[in-house]
């Protein structure tokens, strides 16, 4: 009788211990209130992937931790990469999920941009690779040559959008998929309309990033780019105030004046014919397809109108053009009159 009281004690013992290791490794264990990703650099090891887990308290102790690592070789197999580790995940599933390098996707969304600066900001918030780093690709004569762009057209190969990747993805793969991209909609339609147009896939879409910057109203931007159109047809300077903006970087210029108009650049087309070397920001798609479709007209001149609606009134002639324009001074002087009175 004593025995099997002895037999049972020491069988209840190790169920006891069987049940809390089991929930040391299978229960939730993982504290991650606050959704902490877990970041491992490109050449992180073992001790790296253990010290973040403790400095942002996902764990409290290594013990069981490294137990299970061992069983299933994790230190020699530690991948690089964004891990989205959730509260209340087991030690289990997390070690499993890191051993097989099941990272969380990250999309890059390309909205507007205007310059490489701004993409390798955009690119460098969201993955591993730093800014500078990007810079230099996009800098880089030979690098881009691949593309088939160079330093001032490497922009038209994005085309806003979202693109998927993983956290810890070089820039060289990150800007293959984004020229990939420009590749599938560069469709024969498309190209065959920019034919029709006599200009090329990268001429359209730098065409397309003024008109971008000239209005947000879509009914508009066909108009706009059969303006411009035009003026490049007639050997005419495109004279397009955000180009203005774009060779001095102050993009929060809200009108161009005079003395602005003799910047020196060759993206000022106030001072030099024809589209500048390069695309001034990134023109949405349906800017793009605006510009393809754009109307045959015999504008050669527009500015905003009077009505401050965001629309602007065109012309064929200068007279009838300077009519517009005067107008536009003229309400824009009065309302700047106004809210001076009303301070």
């Amino acid at each position: 009788m004593k025995t099997k009281k002895v037999f049972l004690f020491l069988f209840l013992i190790i169920l006891l211990i069987g049940v809390w290791c089991a929930w040391n490794i299978f229960g939730p264990v993982i504290h991650n209130p606050e959704k902490k990703f877990l970041y491992i650099k490109t050449g992180g090891n073992y001790q790296d992937v253990k010290d973040s887990l403790q400095k942002n308290e996902i764990i409290t102790g290594t013990f069981w931790f490294d137990k299970m690592a061992k069983y299933v070789d994790y230190p020699q197999a530690v991948k690089a990469g964004k891990y989205k580790v959730t509260d209340g995940m087991s030690l289990y599933h997390l070690m499993k999920m890191l051993r097989s390098g099941k990272q969380t996707p990250v999309n890059l969304v390309i909205t507007k941009l205007r310059t490489k600066e701004d993409l390798a900001k955009r690119i460098s918030a969201n993955f591993e690779v730093d800014s500078s780093t990007v810079i230099h690709f996009l800098s880089n004569e030979d690098t881009l040559q691949q593309f088939d762009v160079d330093t001032n057209t490497v922009m038209t190969d994005v085309i806003p959008n979202t693109y998927t990747y993983t956290w810890n993805t070089p820039i060289e793969k990150i800007f293959k998929k984004l020229y990939e991209e420009s590749q599938r909609f560069w469709t024969p339609e498309r190209i065959q309309k920019a034919e029709r147009l006599k200009l090329s896939p990268k001429e359209v879409y730098t065409l397309a990033s003024i008109v971008e910057e000239e209005t947000n109203k879509q009914d508009d931007k066909g108009k706009i780019a059969s303006v411009y159109i035009n003026r490049l047809r007639k050997g005419m300077k495109l004279a397009a105030d955000p180009t203005v903006k774009f060779a001095m970087k102050d993009f929060a210029l809200k009108r161009i004046y005079h003395k602005y108009l003799a910047f020196v650049s060759p993206y000022n087309t106030y001072l030099n014919k024809g589209l500048p070397p390069g695309p001034i920001c990134t023109p949405s798609i349906k800017t793009i397809d605006a510009v393809l479709d754009a109307p045959e007209t015999d504008y050669l001149f527009f500015v905003a109108r009077s009505d401050f609606s965001g629309y602007s009134d065109f012309a064929s002639d200068y007279g009838q053009h300077q009519i517009f324009a005067k107008a536009y001074q003229q309400a824009l002087d009065s309302l700047i009159k106004s809210k001076q009175q009303n301070k």
